[in-house]
């Protein structure tokens, strides 16, 4: 099982997936010019759950799909520090696909 990370340091943002740095995966769709943000709805939120979901799904063209739900239903509801695992992904994909 996966954990992802997110905290908010003196030195910016940071994304961790089993402690090694989330690609951001603007290779699937640039969304933010900015990187990674959340606890709110916008571009920077969106990158964040595109790059979750396609490092969880391991499927690019289901990640897009779903990102922008995603976003609105678990990114920007995220606190300052954060922690989520594989499985707490999985348990929310049915609310965003529905």
């Amino acid at each position: 099982m996966k954990t992802y990370r997110g905290d908010r340091t003196i030195d910016g943002i940071a994304v961790t997936v089993d402690g090694k740095p989330l690609p951001q995966r603007t290779d699937i769709a640039k969304l933010s010019s900015d990187g990674f943000e959340w606890s709110y709805e916008g571009q920077a939120p969106a990158q964040l759950a595109l790059a979750l979901l396609a490092d969880h799904l391991g499927d690019d063209r289901r990640a897009y799909a779903l990102h922008d739900q995603f976003m609105r239903e678990v990114v920007a509801n995220f606190a300052n520090e954060w922690e989520m695992t594989s499985d707490d992904i999985a348990a929310a994909l049915p609310r965003v696909a529905a």
